[in-house]
């Protein structure tokens, strides 16, 4: 299987993605315990299985039960979420729901973890780099900042290790991780716009809002992208005011966002009002509410966000969020809430 990672950059078109995807399915189905033992109790034989809406997603809360790895082996790192629904991505109302760590969504303590053995940092990193580059260009063009308040002083955190990661691409010393000093952050800014280097800022919904209550200045030039959640810091807002806020102090004519969670090794990006857009090794379908087992690509679609990630390839790649969404043509999609714990709908096997 190693020739996998190669093949999964490669994808060109939806039916080389249909096609890997189905090869990497039967190979996680057969290599994977959990995932295998998940198929057979709902019946399902995988070498029936001819299509991507057939599919069976694994349900995200596994991780915070199970070790979800392919093939056995040691892992290289593991990543913890926050044990918060603090939401790495866009969504469309903030509320306090206890679940995974996926970003941008205010938190409720979680007693359980999810837990993600990466088996392999070179196909994160391949999936980060080639992605950011896709949508962003050369990072090497960029001074790369973080606002990124309690996630700092976990060595744990998927996030931290991918703002991480796309500052030593940028290849300069021109950012940098600012926990709280508001000051030292804009001096920074200032530094790196006198150098000609565009500035890249990631930051959590309420450090940013934090950042725009105090010291709203002119940014006008700078690309602001939420990366994690309110962590129960602030009322509920939904999306289009924390936009609001922030587009009025800082002058931006848009704020963008970041999809991604712990559980998973690729990530969908917005520039902008919500709409995110995914790699070619990445796609978002949606399933019915109260039907877990049926998908839809179509534009219009509502309901539970399930995840294609082919880079996901020693772990699982076909799992089904408790997130809520709208798809979008040409495969863009929104995020615009989460389900709340009774209306989950999905099958409850293995789940302890």
């Amino acid at each position: 299987m190693m020739e996998f990672p190669e093949e999964i950059f490669r994808i060109s078109g939806a039916s080389s993605f249909e096609k890997l995807a189905l090869e990497i399915f039967r190979f996680q189905a057969a290599g994977c315990p959990v995932y295998s033992e998940y198929i057979s109790l709902l019946g399902i034989k995988p070498e029936e299985v001819d299509s991507i809406l057939s599919i069976p997603f694994m349900p995200i809360s596994f991780f915070r039960d199970h070790l979800v790895m392919t093939g056995g082996g040691e892992a290289e790192r593991i990543f913890l979420s926050s044990g918060t629904t603090a939401i790495r991505g866009d969504t469309g109302d903030m509320k306090n729901q206890a679940d995974t760590e996926v970003r941008n969504q205010s938190g409720a303590v979680n007693p359980k973890r999810s837990r993600h053995e990466v088996k392999s940092l070179t196909l994160y990193n391949e999936s980060l780099e080639r992605t950011f580059r896709m949508f962003y260009g050369d990072p090497g063009g960029y001074a790369i900042t973080g606002l990124l308040p309690s996630y700092l002083e976990r060595e744990d955190s998927s996030l931290i290790y991918m703002v991480n990661r796309l500052m030593q691409l940028s290849g300069n010393d021109a950012g940098g991780f600012f926990p709280d000093d508001h000051t030292a952050l804009l001096q920074t800014i200032e530094k790196a716009r006198a150098a000609r280097l565009k500035v890249l800022l990631m930051g959590v919904t309420f450090a940013l809002l934090d950042l725009a209550e105090k010291h709203p200045v002119d940014l006008s030039d700078v690309i602001i992208m939420e990366t994690g959640g309110m962590k129960g810091r602030r009322r509920e807002m939904i999306r289009e005011e924390v936009h609001e806020i922030i587009k009025k102090a800082f002058g931006v004519s848009s704020v963008h966002s970041e999809y991604g969670m712990t559980e998973l090794l690729s990530q969908a990006y917005s520039r902008g009002d919500g709409i995110f857009r995914t790699p070619p090794w990445m796609k978002v379908l949606i399933r019915d509410s109260h039907d877990p087992m049926s998908h839809s690509s179509e534009a219009g679609a509502a309901g539970g966000i399930s995840i294609i990630d082919l880079a996901n390839l020693w772990s699982c790649s076909f799992l089904a969020t408790d997130d809520l969404g709208r798809m979008h043509p040409g495969g863009l999609f929104e995020v615009q809430g989460r389900f709340d714990e009774a209306d989950i709908r999905g099958c409850n096997l293995l789940v302890s």
